[in-house]
């Protein structure tokens, strides 16, 4: 019988390049911003990705959009978009506003326009005002000369208001004639695209030629965003990329009606994590058909934890938790895990300002003792709880040190505490600092 080959790996392993953790390079683009009063939220130009969202209330509804935009605020969203499609919404814009500047809500409101848009914006121009940036389909103004007045009308207004324009194409309006001229030349080629290339194609021609033609019209570069928006995965994809590698504007990354519940949060992950990893994209929404009654923040939560968990941004403190099996036949580590995530999201609305650096913090609840030890000595601040058939105890860990071990029935409120006591020590310095 041979002997084992032996193999050296100090060599090859010194000389290795390190693997790659986190997005590549950031795509370079222009730089926007979208502000309102003395808040100011940069998309592109290097700056952090940035979370939006949309309301699904009547806008004509003030008090019921004010409402939700301060929720959404509140859960994290960086800019809220609410639709404007009648004279009875657009007139409605400038009490929302007031009513949020009157509850401390700074948040910039975007107004999302379609087929009426050019009058609306013109026709009220206090809406037009007190929105921070406006969204234009140019797929649903029309056709012909029709669709270049309205599209111009619109650009003049932001130019007159100063304000920032996404120029947001959709494979479910777009350009009818721009596509027929491109299944023309794609009939002409000597090996032609199959018909979904030629329509991924003409989308990124349409959101390109437009944004040229809303600079020839007098909208500054440095005010226009871009999107393609497309309901299949790998479709977005490669539109986006396409779409990265032939112009400079900031991205809006979004995969239109993804879908409700598991779905719809899996297929936005798959997408836009491809994107993020590879440097492309500088705002994101996540759009997930709530369920009856649901929560329209949760959009929210899954956008801020997609960029947590790539290590792009960091939202809230997270916590690790160990999926269960057949050691943990108890359900508490998974009520202790739930309650404990609840608890820190919900304390982020105060915590963001009093303790700076808290989002970055890592919680772990295990279940057994085969990875709760390690597991929670990892994070900063963790604990092992007894699975089945082990001795009822807890073993905290803080900072990787074992530093107290909980029993009883009073196990989570203990805990919850000594988490509390932690962030006012470890983060309490850095407030005083700033």
């Amino acid at each position: 019988m041979n002997e084992p080959t032996s193999i050296d790996l100090s060599s090859t392993l010194s000389d290795a390049e390190p693997p790659l953790v986190g997005a590549a390079g950031r795509r370079a683009t222009r730089a926007v911003a979208v502000s309102w009063g003395d808040r100011k939220v940069s998309i592109g130009g290097g700056a952090p990705v940035v979370v939006q969202s949309m309301t699904n209330t009547d806008t004509a509804d003030a008090i019921a959009t004010a409402i939700q935009v301060k929720e959404l605020a509140q859960a994290g969203s960086e800019m809220v978009r609410i639709t404007v499609n009648t004279p009875e919404a657009a007139r409605e814009v400038i009490a929302i506003r007031e009513q949020l500047d009157r509850m401390g809500v700074n948040t910039p409101l975007v107004g999302d326009f379609h087929y009426n848009g050019h009058k609306l914006l013109t026709q009220f121009p206090d809406c037009a005002q007190a929105l921070s940036k406006y969204r234009i389909n140019p797929g649903n103004m029309g056709g012909g000369k029709k669709r270049d007045d309205n599209f111009a009308q619109m650009i003049e207004v932001a130019c007159r208001h100063q304000k920032p324009v996404r120029i947001g194409v959709n494979w479910g309006s777009l350009d009818h004639e721009l596509m027929a001229r491109k299944m023309d030349e794609n009939s002409r080629r000597a090996q032609p695209w199959e018909a979904q290339a030629v329509m991924r194609d003409a989308l990124v021609v349409s959101a390109i030629s437009n944004a040229q033609r809303a600079e020839l019209l007098g909208l500054p570069g440095d005010a226009i965003i871009l999107s393609c928006k497309v309901s299949h995965v790998q479709d977005l994809i490669a539109v986006y990329r396409d779409l990265s590698s032939r112009c400079d504007y900031p991205l809006h990354l979004g995969l239109t009606e993804a879908g409700m519940g598991s779905k719809g949060i899996v297929a936005s992950t798959a997408a836009l994590s491809v994107l993020l990893q590879q440097g492309i994209g500088d705002t994101i929404r996540i759009s997930l058909t709530p369920e009856p009654g649901g929560d329209r923040t949760r959009e929210v939560v899954v956008a801020q934890e997609i960029l947590q968990t790539m290590g792009l941004r960091a939202f809230t403190p997270m916590v690790v938790a160990c999926p269960g099996c057949g050691r943990t036949s108890s359900t508490f580590f998974q009520e202790l895990a739930d309650s404990i995530q609840s608890y820190l999201r919900r304390q982020m609305l105060v915590w963001r300002t009093q303790y700076p650096g808290v989002e970055s913090m890592n919680v772990a609840v295990m279940g057994c003792v085969v990875n709760g030890p390690g597991e929670s000595r990892h994070a900063d601040i963790g604990i092992s709880l007894p699975g089945t058939g082990e001795v009822p105890s807890a073993p905290v860990f803080v900072d990787g040190e074992r530093t107290v071990t909980l029993k009883g029935d009073r196990i989570a409120e203990e805990f919850q505490t000594i988490v509390e006591n932690y962030v006012v020590r470890r983060y309490g310095g850095q407030h005083a600092q700033h």
